[in-house]
């Protein structure tokens, strides 16, 4: 009779997995790149209250928040092709739509789920800069852009930080769905290692693992950042180095 668990399976398993490891970081890397950018022109829109581009913005982050990161891959991975086709008949083109790999569709539909996160972590971040700061800004003669680039972006995304490393943590996780767009991923890897002698409790023991540790790493790398990033609580006070500054000499 079988073991009910087997840790030397779990333990056989884990490099297997972690085979596509790469797979697995490459999705999250670059769908959250995409994201930030994404997720910074539209807060940009919101905060700005642009005229019909807000509203659209509005639209988009309602339904990306309202519906289910699953049901969006499903619809990225069975609707794109659907368009291409489209397209293909309306001009006359011959674009092959098989030919687009996989992994685009997953691409695609991360970095979309989280912009629509992403654009209210920021937006909430550019709402704490002071606007007193912009204004001297203005005032010395920088522009909309200089402002934005030298003064609020960065303060902005200091402040989003930890939001922004636990909206990246939590987009790692969700590549876990990746498999629903035929890409195979860490956890399409277990599926398949389980199916092989159905010992799938070992193999999802072996993924959970490495998910936990590749958390980890990424939380100690945060809590090291955020403590470069904060302002010492020692640190002087503008006014008060302002009004000794004003002071007489003595002497």
């Amino acid at each position: 009779m079988s073991k009910l668990f087997d840790i030397s399976i779990v333990l056989s398993e884990i490099p297997k997995i972690l085979v596509y490891l790469p797979v697995t970081m490459e999705l999250a890397i670059v769908s959250f790149a995409v994201s930030l950018v994404f997720g910074l022109a539209i807060a940009l829109v919101k905060k700005n209250e642009i005229p019909v581009l807000k509203q659209i913005a509005s639209i988009f982050i309602s339904i990306i928040r309202g519906t289910p990161i699953i049901v969006q891959l499903y619809v990225t991975y069975f609707g794109i092709p659907l368009i291409l086709k489209a397209v293909n008949l309306q001009f006359g083109t011959e674009y092959n739509v098989n030919g687009v790999p996989s992994i685009i569709y997953a691409f695609i539909a991360l970095a979309l789920n989280e912009s629509a996160f992403n654009a209210e972590i920021i937006r909430g971040a550019l709402n704490s800069v002071g606007q007193g700061q912009v204004e001297a800004c203005h005032a010395m003669g920088m522009t909309t852009w200089q402002t934005l680039r030298r003064i609020v972006i960065p303060e902005a995304l200091t402040v989003a930080f930890p939001s922004l490393i636990n909206s990246f943590i939590g987009l790692i996780k969700g590549t876990s769905l990746a498999f629903t767009c035929a890409v195979v991923e860490m956890t399409a890897q277990a599926k398949i290692l389980g199916g092989r002698d159905f010992r799938y409790f070992e193999a999802y023991v072996a993924l959970a693992v490495i998910y936990w540790f590749v958390t980890f790493i990424l939380e100690q790398i945060s809590k090291y950042v955020e403590k470069r990033l904060a302002i010492p609580n020692d640190a002087p006070d503008i006014e008060e180095l302002e009004f000794k500054r004003n002071q007489p000499a003595i002497g």
